[in-house]
């Protein structure tokens, strides 16, 4: 899932000073999972941004809703309608999402109330680790689903460097914290499947080219849409 951190509150007070009534708008999916976008981070952002405010002269009110989704149109249009008075939006989603709230409130400015942060999954409660770039390349039949561009700090794709210890990775040292080495992973793994000689296959050229360097990626959906 994509995982997003909440900007600093004075950098969220900086984006809705000029504007007089904001609504704060939360996402049910993704980042609610990480707690900085369902409907109680938006309450909270709400009620942060109107104590940040209470001594100003000029008018600012916060109120908040929430999508159940804020990066598809489709989620949007159909449900969602801006209450009177609003001059701004501020967005607990992702980037997708904050842009999309963008292009469907056109002449509303929608501001980001988060930082996206990395696509994660969760190991254990309120822990999200990063597994996935997102490189549109894929790995992980190779190397047993554990994928090396995500998790090797150096992005390696032929083996472990010198910095792996223990099957501990280097960094740890400097994130004060265990981080495993990727590649250490990768082989008990394939060992545990009895597919060692996957490492023999490893090494071919990585196409690069669909991790966005031309440009942004689009996905379309073969034959009729499932909308």
């Amino acid at each position: 899932m994509i995982v997003g951190e909440h900007k600093p509150i004075e950098e969220v007070i900086e984006l809705v000073r000029e504007y007089s009534n904001v609504l704060v708008v939360g996402c049910q999916t993704c980042v609610a999972v990480s707690l900085t976008g369902g409907e109680r981070a938006a309450a909270q952002m709400s009620q942060a941004l109107g104590h940040a405010f209470r001594d100003s002269e000029e008018t600012h009110i916060f109120e908040n809703a929430i999508l159940a989704r804020q990066c598809e149109k489709d989620w949007i249009e159909p449900f969602f309608e801006l209450p009177d008075g609003i001059d701004a939006i501020l967005s607990l989603a992702c980037g997708a999402g904050v842009q999309t709230m963008a292009d469907v409130f056109i002449g509303i400015p929608v501001l980001p109330g988060l930082n996206t942060s990395f696509l994660g999954a969760m190991d254990q409660p309120g822990v999200l680790n990063e597994k996935c770039a997102g490189c549109g390349d894929c790995l992980l039949g190779l190397t047993g689903g554990i994928c090396p561009i995500a998790r090797c700090a150096k992005h390696l794709l032929n083996g472990p460097c010198g910095g792996s210890t223990n099957g501990k990775c280097e960094i740890s040292i400097s994130l004060g914290r265990d981080v495993d080495c990727a590649w250490h992973l990768i082989y008990e793994r394939l060992k545990e499947l009895g597919k060692l000689d996957n490492y023999e296959k490893i090494g071919q050229v990585k196409n690069w080219s669909q991790a966005g360097s031309g440009g942004p990626r689009q996905f379309v959906y073969p034959g009729e849409t499932p909308f």
